[in-house]
């Protein structure tokens, strides 16, 4: 028998969580569309079982670098595909062309090698303003010369203006609203579709919501706000994540749990050990209480995650056993909710998924991966 440590990938919740998001691009105007963000194997639930799951829903789909794209174009992926990053040589661009590839410029470089590469198929180019960020994006004084030199190209069919949100995920913070008025003032006038909201800015910013959107984690079904907010409600968890008990012992009251002796059992304690650490990719910083369910019921984590193993305290639940199935996360243990206990958030639980076994459930159609 295997170990029982496995991912279930619920592709209706994805789809449901689609749904919400194009939703929520459309209450601003009629034809929001929405880019589904699968960079980073879909944030480790598998890009191309999630691709084709939204392949007769979405308007389009976002990686990070040519490699992953081209990985959903020999899958038949036919819808537009951005490439987050753009492009990294001049070389890339007939690869680009040839698939039928979105680019984002965000640095002169970039720009420049486009100019000195014409192309045989037009390209789509999505140009990138810093519009606070200071991360990837062009100078917003920098952007309207850089908007005119591609609109000279022949080989670029249409610009899409964009830029990222810093602090979308604060609510009502006023350096969002100063992102959206410099990006505003510095695209004012230029023809062209636009693109700003990430899922923070989606849920959050109206304002933000544009011809095209940008949700990620939210499409996964977890909160993009490091406190607890209503769209919580909303959304499917769409990874869950499973393992089982291995082992039941009773220790005495007293007792120090694990390495370096982190926890020590204050009363007689029905400890249990689960088939699961942080090779696994679960949060090696999980405190102490850390919730995880068995039998539907939370249960504390105690002493430290180790590489293949955690511990927790089964005192409460007497009834379990060797061999009982236990979730980490998922529909009634929110990932976000467990990213809080170990200071991280749930993009790094998600992307950090390794070793574990995924499975895929739908139930509208199988699913070939």
């Amino acid at each position: 028998m295997s170990r029982p440590a496995k991912a279930v990938i619920n592709l209706d919740a994805l789809q449901h969580n689609y749904q919400l998001a194009k939703s929520l691009a459309n209450r601003e105007r009629t034809n929001g569309k929405v880019l589904a963000v699968v960079k980073a194997d879909a944030y480790g639930h598998g890009a191309v079982a999630c691709a084709k799951a939204l392949s007769g829903q979405a308007d389009g789909f976002a990686v990070a670098c040519i490699e992953e794209a081209l990985e959903l174009r020999s899958t038949g992926i036919q819808q537009p595909i951005l490439l987050l990053e753009g492009f990294f040589e001049a070389i890339e661009l007939n690869e680009i062309s040839r698939h039928k590839l979105d680019i984002v410029v965000q640095n002169p470089e970039q720009l420049t090698m486009l100019e000195q590469s014409p192309q045989p198929e037009p390209v789509r180019v999505w140009l990138k303003m810093d519009s606070g960020m200071h991360r990837a994006g062009l100078l917003p004084q920098d952007f309207r010369a850089a908007w005119m030199r591609l609109d000279a190209l022949p080989w670029v069919s249409d610009i899409v203006m964009m830029t990222h949100l810093a602090c979308a995920d604060e609510s009502d913070n006023g350096y969002t609203r100063h992102q959206l008025e410099v990006f505003e003032q510095h695209t004012l006038g230029l023809p062209g579709e636009r693109s700003i909201a990430n899922s923070a800015g989606l849920v959050n910013y109206h304002q933000a919501r544009a011809e095209w959107n940008r949700p990620g984690l939210l499409l996964y079904g977890a909160s993009p706000f490091e406190t607890v907010h209503p769209i919580e409600q909303q959304l499917q968890p769409v990874m869950e994540l499973h393992s089982a008990i291995i082992s039941i012992k009773n220790i005495p009251a007293g007792s120090p749990v694990g390495y370096g002796s982190a926890w020590t059992s204050q009363r007689a304690t029905r400890q249990g050990v689960v088939a699961i650490g942080y090779a696994d990719g679960y949060p090696r910083h999980a405190q102490n209480g850390t919730p995880i369910l068995v039998k539907g019921k939370r249960v504390p984590v105690i002493g430290r995650v180790s590489m293949d193993m955690l511990t927790v305290d089964l005192t409460d639940v007497p009834q379990a056993r060797p061999g009982d199935s236990v979730v980490l996360w998922g529909k009634d243990l929110p990932a976000a909710e467990v990213a809080r206990y170990a200071s991280t958030i749930p993009y790094q639980l998600f992307c950090n998924l390794n070793r574990v076994p995924v499975e895929y459930a739908q139930s509208s159609i199988a699913v070939d991966v």
